[in-house]
């Protein structure tokens, strides 16, 4: 290969079978390997990731996004989709799409007995609140590009502060 074609390979493509994966984990509930596929390439509209749930536990926080768009594709497995306070099974070759805001809340939970692996696909609207209803507590991001986030802010919706807080 030429260095133009590796420069363009480098910013164009990435093999989720040769990611590094990354555990995050936060027991008893929490417990999943996961890459960032978008973080270095010339992607800046489309996040990407690959999750690995561990089986009986999940992979983030019951959410929702007030600008982000997701899509999920299962790859292999099968567990439950919790979204808008009901259960859903979820099974190898489904496609989950999730508009944003509050009619969707979700979450990803692995209720089998073996790994859950599922592609996540989101759009990189910029800035985002997302929403956590079971602890009740928000989260504001300022991305900037693809690979810094300029702010990111977490607090419970009753730690507010008045517009006029602090100011002269």
């Amino acid at each position: 290969m030429n260095d133009k074609v590796k420069e363009l390979a480098a910013k164009l493509i990435r093999n989720f079978n040769d990611a590094e994966l990354q555990a995050e984990a936060r027991p008893p509930l929490y417990d999943t390997l996961c890459t960032r596929l978008a973080t270095g390439t010339a992607a800046t509209k489309l996040g990407a990731s690959i999750d690995i749930v561990a089986a009986g536990k999940r992979s983030c926080p019951y959410h929702f996004h007030y600008a982000q768009e997701e899509m999920f594709v299962v790859l292999e497995g099968e567990g439950t989709l919790r979204v808008a306070g009901e259960l859903l099974p979820i099974r190898s070759g489904d496609v989950i799409f999730i508009p944003p805001g509050p009619e969707y809340p979700h979450q990803i939970i692995n209720s089998s007995a073996a790994p859950l692996k599922y592609l996540s696909i989101g759009t990189r609207d910029d800035p985002e609140v997302v929403e956590y209803p079971d602890s009740d507590k928000y989260q504001a991001i300022v991305r900037g590009n693809a690979s810094s986030r300029l702010f990111v802010g977490i607090q419970r919706k009753e730690n507010s502060l008045d517009y006029w807080e602090g100011e002269p």
